[in-house]
């Protein structure tokens, strides 16, 4: 991977203010510690998509989160939600705003049914039962909504933190590891629901450490490290620009080693030697293709099959923290 491809400014793509759900500028938050959590963030949210913020843990992203919805106080810089300053607008943000934090935090003591909807209330929504009823059964909690909290599963605990977080009907949702530790079903249901969510317009922005979901959900991405932004861009277009491709070619007889007139190629064997694996760069003006082909052949090197590989978002993630340290 070539490390010019990767600088201290965030690659972001032109958003026009007016297709920005939540607009964050020049924002900063040094803790009374001293420790300074995030740096000069720059970042727009489209309206209607969905956008995964990845980082290793203590790299920013709750405390991004947590500032963006009224948790913790901004520092330096400023966050608008729909054109709502988040500080002078608090009410008028958090009704906009549904948050499944990390953490599991409600009261044991209460059915599903009432803290669901004492959620909503407490937005200073009137009184939908339909809607309630609705979220239940697309989280598989319908069957429980007269138990009591207390009694409930984990993962039927994180449910119960979804609904919370859609029972006012935001049009922003934020889903701070939202699958962490939770049963295949759960994740499934969750997504299925993430989908139809985005279907209606609802924005949103999720941290996970299950890349593989960032990589399937996600339009956008953007790593954070060490409280700054190291890339935001199109999914695809970042695995385009900064992912390797490989060429894996099927030997017909194993090799013991690569031929020095292949050096230049910098090739690797695989598969005990049955394998002969090319790697080059998608962007280049020649892959080199062409001339390994002409080369093997000059060899005396056969194939039986060939196949293309590129790296997934999660060796995409790695390498650019990696750089980011170096």
């Amino acid at each position: 991977m070539q490390n010019a491809a990767i600088s201290n400014t965030p690659q972001t793509n032109a958003t026009p203010a007016t297709d920005a759900i939540v607009s964050i500028k020049g924002l900063s938050k040094t803790y009374a510690s001293g420790f300074t959590a995030l740096k000069h963030i720059d970042l727009d949210i489209r309206r209607g998509e969905i956008f995964a913020l990845l980082g290793p843990n203590g790299a920013g992203k709750t405390t991004l989160i947590n500032i963006v919805c009224g948790i913790v106080n901004p520092g330096e810089g400023s966050v608008a939600v729909a054109g709502h300053d988040i500080v002078r607008d608090f009410r008028a943000t958090r009704a906009i705003i549904g948050l499944v934090p990390q953490e599991l935090t409600t009261d044991a003591f209460e059915t599903v049914w009432n803290t669901v909807s004492f959620s909503r209330g407490l937005f200073g929504k009137a009184p939908k039962p339909a809607h309630i009823e609705q979220v239940l059964k697309d989280l598989a909690l319908w069957d429980k909504r007269n138990n009591k909290i207390l009694t409930l599963s984990g993962g039927m605990k994180r449910r119960v933190m979804i609904a919370k977080a859609l029972s006012h009907e935001p049009d922003v949702l934020f889903l701070d590891e939202p699958t962490a530790g939770v049963d295949v079903e759960l994740r499934r249901d969750m997504w299925n629901m993430v989908r139809r969510l985005r279907e209606r317009g609802v924005t949103i922005i999720l941290t996970t450490h299950y890349i593989e979901e960032a990589e399937e959900m996600a339009d956008r991405v953007g790593v954070i490290n060490k409280g700054g932004l190291i890339v935001v861009e199109e999914k695809h277009a970042l695995m385009r620009k900064l992912g390797k491709k490989q060429l894996i070619l099927q030997l017909h007889k194993r090799m013991g080693g690569i031929p020095g007139s292949l050096a230049s190629y910098d090739l690797e064997l695989g598969a005990d030697g049955t394998e002969l694996i090319y790697t080059y760069d998608t962007q280049a003006e020649r892959t080199g293709i062409t001339a390994l082909l002409r080369d093997l052949g000059a060899a005396g090197i056969g194939f039986k099959d060939l196949s293309t590989r590129q790296n997934s978002l999660e060796e995409i993630f790695v390498e650019l923290i990696k750089s980011e340290r170096e």
